[in-house]
């Protein structure tokens, strides 16, 4: 899956505008897009879509692409930040390359929700994984060098702006525009 033809952001540029991001929501957001990985490269933009305790997003192919000595339930699902996306990628953007399957208007930094956290989504709760979630080449050739380098950066592992691995607790239903909710 190749990115659309476009210009790549600089470091400077994304630093500069990185206060959209943290203007996110903390304790109460939204769900602003669900995203299915049938295989590599393959994307389908979900309008509903079902969190199960063993397969994760059902459909997706997290299971079978993962690294075989390091799959585990606690990355059962990628989640990203929609305003760090709309950094990165621009707002229409094609967020979905980014291979994560939830985008959250949330904040989803280190301080908001550390390692063992838990989102309701509608009725259902995801627990934020301590494995972080790095950009790597893929993302590199989609979003530009300088993407990756800001989403690696100290700064940017601190935001989670390559987003976080979690792990489903409560099954259930899932819809784009849910509340996504911090749990006590």
């Amino acid at each position: 899956m190749a990115a659309p033809e476009t210009t790549f952001r600089s470091f400077v540029d994304l630093e500069a505008d990185v206060d959209h991001v943290l203007a996110a929501p903390r304790d109460l957001g939204t769900l602003s897009l669900i995203v299915r990985r049938p295989s590599e490269n393959e994307r389908e933009i979900l309008d509903v879509g079902h969190l199960d305790l063993t397969e994760g997003l059902n459909g997706d192919s997290w299971r079978t692409r993962a690294n075989p000595a390091t799959i585990g339930l606690d990355t059962q699902l990628n989640v990203a930040s929609a305003r760090a996306m709309s950094l990165i990628a621009g707002a229409t953007g094609p967020w979905e390359l980014a291979g994560d399957q939830l985008y959250l208007d949330f904040d989803i930094g280190e301080a908001n929700l550390p390692t063992g956290s838990r989102l309701s989504i509608g009725d259902c709760v995801i627990e934020v994984s301590q494995k972080p979630h790095r950009g790597c080449q893929k993302f590199s050739r989609r979003f530009g060098p300088d993407a990756l380098r800001f989403v690696n950066s100290e700064v940017g592992q601190a935001l989670r702006l390559r987003g976080f691995n979690a792990r489903v607790v409560v099954p259930g239903d899932i819809r784009t525009g849910d509340i996504v909710r911090k749990q006590p």
